[in-house]
């Protein structure tokens, strides 16, 4: 089954309040071309979960910059002082999360499970409103799964059926929102026949890609 679409064909999904999920890490191995369509759609009040905020005009950056965004539930927001204005302003609620957590909330979401029990942040503000289990004396949180919409993946090459390989640093947080996804596009650098790519090689399976483009 080929897989690759057009730009444009990619941008019917994009909608008007939808989660969206985006891979990378500081706007390294973030697909690029794919958060400009959104941008260029013209969708607003979207959720976005992602690592980071990146940097202004970077990465999910260009989100913030457009200013799209109703909530964004992430780790960090440190190098983007757009979206800590625009937090302070009101105009974005911003949920922070540990990243470790971030993940395991997003792994939960794909795999199906009620949530992870978690250490982290019992005890401090992140505590707050959420229900707290001890077991063997030890008091956990329960954080609930995350799940999106539309996944943004970018990977470095993959065949016409979606079966992906990553390279370096864009390994991160990629693989893991493409399974807690609806609808999952993989903006590559270079796309082969199906079979070329050793099986040995491929890190995301291609049942888990609806969608590629060139990147």
């Amino acid at each position: 089954m080929n897989k690759v679409m057009t730009i444009d064909e990619v941008k019917e999904k994009f909608t008007e309040g939808m989660t969206l999920m985006i891979g990378g890490f500081m706007g390294v191995g973030t697909a690029e071309k794919l958060v400009d369509a959104v941008v260029e759609k013209g969708v607003k009040d979207l959720t976005v979960i992602c690592n980071d905020a990146a940097t202004p005009g970077a990465g999910a950056g260009k989100l913030v910059r457009a200013k799209v965004i109703k909530k964004y539930i992430t780790s960090h927001i440190g190098l983007n002082p757009e979206l800590g204005k625009q937090m302070s302003d009101h105009e974005v609620d911003v949920e922070l999360v540990p990243q470790g957590t971030l993940v395991e909330r997003i792994r939960s979401g794909g795999f199906g499970l009620g949530g992870v029990l978690t250490p982290t942040g019992v005890g401090t503000d992140v505590e707050e409103g959420k229900q707290k289990i001890t077991i063997q004396g030890k008091e956990y949180l329960v954080e609930l799964p995350l799940k999106g919409d539309v996944a943004l993946v970018k990977g470095y090459r993959c065949d016409k059926a979606g079966n992906v390989v990553f390279r370096k640093s864009a390994r991160n947080f990629n693989p893991i929102i493409a399974m807690a996804c609806d609808f999952v596009v993989v903006e590559v650098e270079h796309i082969d026949e199906i079979g070329e790519i050793d099986p040995d090689h491929i890190m995301l399976p291609g049942i888990f890609v609806d969608a590629i483009i060139q990147g």
